[in-house]
């Protein structure tokens, strides 16, 4: 029977609501017991007479735990999608359990490998807060004292930021813009339901508001000789490092060959518009694709600019663009980005033409 150490509740959630345990396909499995004795939580039973290996109790598997299927001889173990799993963990709700549980346990498993450098953790001052509809806004941070502490991050990067006043882990979100003489930078943040760093910041944040940050931290970057055409796409708030990137190529490069494709859920969620157009006045051989399932009337894109109605990947499928011979960078939430990437292939991009951000859903 199922052993009530193993099948407590899985991130909050109750271990019977989780669809993930072993299948044993009894024609290919040759009954050398690797699962049966290799598994430490009793989820298998072996049939001496029929010499097979039997899964009795599968809700004493550990959730995403697939060693018996990888060390099958035969592979004769199978598991449900990994994606279930991956989107639960996607949830607030699990995100806070998880977080609760480092910081009530902190004395046991805290280990100082790396101290915080000096340099890389920094004072902001919430200098501009601008709102896109209900879901999405533009926060201006500004270094106190020093204003060079951010001048030199790459385009692509991100900033760790902290709720003032809390104990909660810092959240992650990546600069949109390039860097400024005045040191500020901005970030981009969408609206999650119930999460913590969201509610703080779309319920509390104030201008005047004082952070602590650490970083630039990351290493998505442009790394592509001057010479390549470039691909960009970004989905929803993943917008912000391409946004930068874009900037960045621009100031650079001035006539550099730049295709943009941005998808959003519903047309209300696009901001930052009058960008697109400046790159477009800039660089008349700029071109972008917008994409939103839902598309309002009251839309007004920058002239020569479309939209289209659907996903960024499915308008990657069926562009006519020329798209051949670029280099890709793709940011979003992690299901949309592993879909552009599958899209990138089927038009010939190889894996080494193709660098992803992502972030949870």
């Amino acid at each position: 029977m199922p052993d009530p150490r193993f099948t407590k509740p899985w991130r909050g959630i109750p271990r019977e609501q989780i669809e993930w345990y072993p299948i044993v396909d009894e024609d290919a499995c040759i009954g050398c017991g690797t699962c049966v004795t290799g598994c430490g939580r009793s989820v298998y039973r072996f049939d001496f007479e029929a010499k097979k290996a039997v899964v009795l109790d599968p809700l004493n598997c550990m959730v995403g735990c697939m060693t018996c299927a990888n060390t099958c001889p035969t592979s004769a173990i199978d598991f449900p999608s990994l994606e279930a799993i991956m989107d639960l963990q996607a949830e607030p709700a699990v995100h806070q359990v998880i977080e609760d549980d480092l910081l009530a346990r902190r004395d046991v498993l805290e280990i100082r490998r790396h101290r915080l450098s000096p340099d890389r953790v920094v004072e902001l001052r919430v200098t501009r807060i601008e709102r896109f509809g209900e879901r999405n806004m533009v926060v201006e941070l500004r270094p106190l004292g020093d204003e060079d502490a951010l001048c030199q991050f790459t385009p692509g990067q991100y900033l760790e930021l902290w709720i003032p006043g809390s104990d909660f882990l810092s959240r992650a979100y990546s600069i949109g813009g390039a860097p400024r003489d005045d040191g500020s930078v901005e970030v981009h943040l969408r609206r999650v339901p119930e999460g913590r760093f969201s509610e703080y910041a779309f319920g509390r944040m104030r201008e005047g508001d004082v952070l602590r940050g650490r970083g630039p931290l990351g290493a998505f970057r442009v790394s592509s000789p001057v010479d390549v055409p470039l691909l960009f796409v970004a989905r929803g708030t993943g917008f912000a490092p391409i946004k930068a990137m874009i900037e960045q190529q621009l100031r650079l490069t001035p006539d550099r060959d730049i295709v943009l494709f941005w998808g959003v859920t519903d047309t209300e969620d696009l901001y930052a518009l009058d960008s697109l157009a400046a790159w477009k006045q800039k660089d008349p051989s700029f071109r972008a694709v917008l994409t939103a399932r839902t598309i309002s009337d009251a839309i007004d894109p920058p002239a020569g600019i479309p939209i289209e109605q659907g996903t960024v990947y499915d308008a990657i499928e069926r562009s006519e663009l020329p798209l051949a011979g670029r280099d890709a960078y793709v940011a979003g939430p992690r299901k949309t980005v592993d879909l552009v990437v599958h899209a990138l292939r089927a038009r010939g991009f190889g894996p080494e033409r193709i660098a992803v951000d992502t972030y949870g859903d």
